[in-house]
C-alpha cells in the first residue's frame, strides 16, 4: 500500500510540473515579449498552415482555447526538417489549414515565439487559399543547426 501512495504522489508531482510547464511556456505573460516593431494583428479571421505541433488537437485547444476547424492541407515547394520548413521546388508539406480569430493568432503567435523564434508570412496553399505560416527566422534555425 505504501507504494502505490508514493506512486501517486511522484504522478501528481509530475502532473503539476508539466500543467506548470505548459502553462508558462504557452499562456503565461513571462518569458515572452513581442517586439514593439511587429504589426498590429486585423480584428478578423486569420487562416493559418500548421504542420507541427499544432497538428494535435489536445495542443491546439491548450495553445488558443479552440480546434480551428482544421482542413487537411498542402503547401507546396517546401520541405519539413524537423520543426522548420525549408524551401525546395518540387516538395510539399503535409498539414492543416486553420481558421483562427486575431486573439487566437495572437495566441499562436506567442506559442511560436515570433519574432524571436519564428517569422509569420503569407503564403498559398495548393487550394489557392492564402495562409499565415510560421517558419523559422534565420538565426535561431543556424544555432539549432550549426555548419562546422
Amino acid at each position: 500500500m505504501v507504494w502505490i501512495e508514493k506512486l501517486l504522489q511522484i504522478t501528481g508531482v509530475l502532473v503539476l510540473g508539466l500543467a506548470t510547464w505548459l502553462w508558462l511556456t504557452m499562456l503565461s505573460p513571462w518569458f515572452y515579449s513581442p517586439s514593439e516593431e511587429m504589426p498590429s494583428i486585423e480584428q478578423r479571421t486569420h487562416n493559418v498552415f500548421v504542420y507541427g505541433t499544432l497538428r494535435y488537437t489536445a495542443i491546439r485547444w491548450v495553445v488558443m482555447g479552440g480546434s480551428g476547424n482544421p482542413q487537411a492541407a498542402t503547401l507546396e515547394g517546401y520541405q519539413r526538417n524537423g520543426l522548420d520548413l525549408s524551401p525546395l521546388p518540387g516538395s510539399r508539406v503535409e498539414g492543416l489549414k486553420l481558421e483562427v480569430s486575431a486573439d487566437q493568432l495572437e495566441r499562436l503567435d506567442r506559442y511560436e515565439r515570433l519574432g524571436v523564434r519564428y517569422e509569420r508570412v503569407k503564403k498559398k496553399l495548393v487550394d489557392g487559399s492564402s495562409v499565415w505560416v510560421y517558419v523559422r527566422l534565420p538565426e535561431t534555425s543556424q544555432l539549432a543547426h550549426p555548419s562546422y
